[in-house]
């Protein structure tokens, strides 16, 4: 079995480039100044202002190809069946695996990010205080992994003054299976579930598999972040789409294509990870 790809259904996906467009320009903007208290005949008024800075993300062509053999046609056709589908399904599959991989690693070299590197990210420190002073949350107590949370969360809101707040936590699918089965002492309820239900701001939990070793030297990495396209957005201008067969010599080939602009976040400091957990 092949492994669940999981980019485009934690990520909002945009088409909105449309296929024609080479790179996607975007802005940030920081608006900076404050107001005062002011007396009649006052002339002194604090100016405010905004400061734009731009970027942009390259958009790459993926593609692969398919194809049957004119044999192959013809005995499908006297057996009165359609052609193996497991060829256009694989090519399928193909696309989605880069698309997959351009969502999470920043490629630098094609001009697109992902989400595990982003640049810009927050980063928080987990407190090395687990059994033989280790941050590994399978070393560590409840109410630590509880503390460590809180902390990544605050990452994000104490910087920006509340004006993010990260809905979302994603972590290795090791670490998902011990909040997921870690019982708060005799009570049914899995220490995943409390979280979910007394936080007040997290309302998904996932794992990500790319998150086993993501972090610095080969450790584990976990991510909180805001997930809605007002945020992040991964830059898909060219879905999937398969042309008309070519004849090339004894076969058909069937060329598929589709267009990745990579991820785009457009507030980083919404976003915070840790390392070592």
């Amino acid at each position: 079995k092949l492994q669940e790809l999981k980019a485009t259904t934690i990520i909002p996906v945009s088409t909105e480039a449309g296929p024609a467009a080479t790179e996607i320009v975007f802005h940030r903007y920081t608006g900076v100044g404050f107001a005062k208290i002011i007396f009649d005949y006052a002339k002194d008024f604090p100016r405010v202002d905004v400061y734009g800075e731009e970027d942009s993300s390259k958009i790459k062509s993926i593609g692969v190809s398919y194809g049957y053999s004119i044999q192959e046609i013809r005995s499908s056709q006297k057996a009165g069946k359609n052609l193996d589908q497991r060829r256009a399904v694989t090519a399928r599959r193909a696309h989605e695996e880069k698309i997959h991989s351009l969502a999470l690693k920043s490629a630098p070299e094609l001009g697109t990010r992902g989400l595990l590197d982003y640049p810009g990210i927050t980063e928080a420190t987990i407190p090395a205080n687990g059994t033989g002073s280790s941050k590994r949350w399978n070393t560590k107590t409840v109410d630590q992994i509880l503390a460590d949370i809180n902390m990544l969360t605050d990452a994000v809101m104490i910087p920006t003054y509340g004006r993010e707040v990260p809905d979302t936590l994603l972590v290795p699918l090791p670490t998902y299976n011990l909040l997921a089965n870690t019982r708060l002492g005799d009570n049914e309820t899995t220490l995943l579930q409390y979280i979910l239900k007394n936080n007040p701001h997290l309302t998904k939990i996932d794992w990500l598999l790319e998150l086993a070793g993501a972090g610095e030297g080969g450790t584990d990495r976990i991510l909180v972040g805001k997930y809605d396209e007002e945020h992040i957005t991964l830059e898909i201008p060219q879905p999937f789409e398969q042309f008309d067969a070519q004849q090339d010599g004894m076969e058909y080939v069937i060329p598929c294509h589709s267009r990745c602009g990579g991820v785009i976040i457009y507030y980083p400091m919404s976003f915070a990870f840790a390392d070592g957990i």
